[in-house]
Parts: structure tokens; C-alpha cells; sequence
């Protein structure tokens, strides 16, 4: 019995993970291509602003590649928890008619968010090798940080889609959050731009801000000039520490708080 139980959540899962995908699309000329051109659009746009007209990023080795890299990080962030944050609402007719567990639900939200990120690494790796970037062996530490992101995503994801059932309001306040959250992680500009260094440790403390600057370090550059936590803490492991508990936190309370409004989704749907 478990082990159909299990076979039909699958395929359940799988049936989900395709709705949302062709839902996301539906009734767009260029269809699954915006999964790409997205990113690229802003890339474009804040490649102009920021390295041309403002001449930022000179310090950092191929600075075009370490911005698109921020910005394939961050949409996919926005991506996973924006589309999660209604998927329990949107599924309400779902939810009402059979059994499914719930956490199903915003995890296919959450997969269909993945799928889009493979899709711009692809483009991201492409950009590395036409423009000859040293990648060294350190990038295979790339997997856990976008495991760490998805793990923080998941979480807020989980806290947010509960939430959003009984607040409607919810989704106006996370806009704000994630307006203010764009320009306070270190997306469009390089963190040697501030000074003053404990800014840069407040701001490293953003479980968001820490990933971006290491899977850059990473992956783009191993420059010194890429500031990191490691960097600005150097051996003060508690609050190296932070951002990988805050994740972990993140995780514990989206769950607990799921969990516990699961119950009443299809009442108060």
C-alpha cells in the first residue's frame, strides 16, 4: 500500500511540476524562451547602466559574467518563493476534490523554479567559456550553494504560501521585502564598493548575499577582491556560521508553520 501510495505521488508530483510549467507560459508568443530571455533582458539593460555608462565593476575579472551570475541566482529566488506564495490558493479546486498532501503542491512550484535555473546555468556557462574563464576544481562547491538557496527558498516558500491563505495581504508585503532585499544583496554592484566594513558584515549576514558572492568566487572569479563571509569574518566561525543557520531556521519555522495550517487549507480556501 505504501509503496502505490508512494508511485501515485509521483506521478502526481511529475503532473504538477508540467501544469505549472505550461501554465507559466500559456499564451505567450515566444512560450519557454522567456525562461531565458528574461534574465538576459535585465542582464542587458543593468550591463548598459552599470558597466557602461556608470564604468562600475572594473575591479572584478569579468565583471559582465559575475553580474549575470547575480541575477540567475536572485530570479531564481524571486521565482520559486513569488510562485509558490499563491500555489496553494490557485490549487484550491485541487485540494477540495481529493487527498493530496499539501507540501506537494508548493514543491512542484519549487521544481518548475529549478528547471528554469538549469536552463540559465546553461547560458551562464556558455558566457564562461566565451569569454575563457579560468574555472578551477573549487567549482563543484557551486551544487551546495544553490542547495543552500533552495533550502532558504523552501523554507519562506512554505511560511509563505500558509500564510497567504488566510492573508491576502501577504504578497504586497513580500514585493516590498524583495524590492528592498534586490538592492541590499550585492547583485548590481561589487561589495569592495563599501567601505566601511562592518556594513559589509551586516550585509554578508543575508543568507542571500553570502551564497551570491561565493558561488561568484567560485565560479567566476577567485580574485581576492570578491568579498565574501569567510573574507570580512576571517576565523570568527559563529558568524561565518549565520546565514547557514538562519537557512536551516528559515526551513524549521516554514514547516512547523505549514504543517500546522495545512489542516485548514480547504475551508479557508
Amino acid at each position: 500500500m505504501k509503496q502505490y501510495i508512494s508511485k501515485q505521488n509521483r506521478a502526481l508530483l511529475s503532473e504538477l511540476v508540467r501544469t505549472d510549467f505550461k501554465l507559466r507560459y500559456q499564451g505567450s508568443v515566444l512560450g519557454y524562451a522567456w525562461s531565458l530571455l528574461r534574465p538576459l533582458f535585465m542582464f542587458s539593460i543593468l550591463y548598459v547602466v552599470f558597466v557602461i555608462v556608470l564604468k562600475t565593476g572594473g575591479d572584478i575579472p569579468h565583471f559582465p559574467i559575475y553580474l549575470l551570475l547575480g541575477i540567475v541566482l536572485w530570479n531564481f529566488f524571486s521565482e520559486m518563493t513569488n510562485q509558490s506564495l499563491g500555489s496553494i490558493v490557485g490549487r484550491g479546486d485541487l485540494i477540495r476534490k481529493i487527498r493530496i498532501p499539501r507540501w506537494m503542491i508548493v514543491f512542484s512550484s519549487s521544481i518548475s523554479a529549478v528547471i528554469s535555473l538549469g536552463l540559465n546555468l546553461v547560458i551562464v556557462a556558455i558566457f564562461l567559456v566565451f569569454n575563457k574563464v579560468d574555472v578551477t576544481g573549487i567549482v563543484f562547491l557551486l551544487p551546495l550553494l544553490l542547495i543552500e538557496i533552495y533550502v532558504l527558498a523552501l523554507g519562506i516558500s512554505l511560511f509563505l504560501s500558509a500564510a497567504y491563505v488566510k492573508y491576502r495581504d501577504i504578497s504586497y508585503i513580500w514585493e516590498v521585502i524583495m524590492q528592498a532585499g534586490f538592492y541590499l544583496t550585492p547583485i548590481l554592484y561589487s561589495m569592495t564598493f563599501i567601505t566601511n566594513v562592518t556594513v559589509q558584515k551586516i550585509l554578508l549576514l543575508n543568507p542571500m548575499a553570502q551564497a551570491i558572492q561565493d558561488a561568484r568566487l567560485v565560479t567566476v572569479t577567485q580574485d581576492k577582491n570578491v568579498v565574501t563571509v569567510f573574507r570580512v569574518f576571517d576565523g570568527e566561525w559563529l558568524y561565518i556560521a549565520i546565514p547557514f543557520i538562519l537557512v536551516l531556521v528559515m526551513l524549521i519555522l516554514g514547516v512547523m508553520y505549514f504543517k500546522k495550517e495545512a489542516k485548514y487549507f480547504a475551508e479557508n480556501i
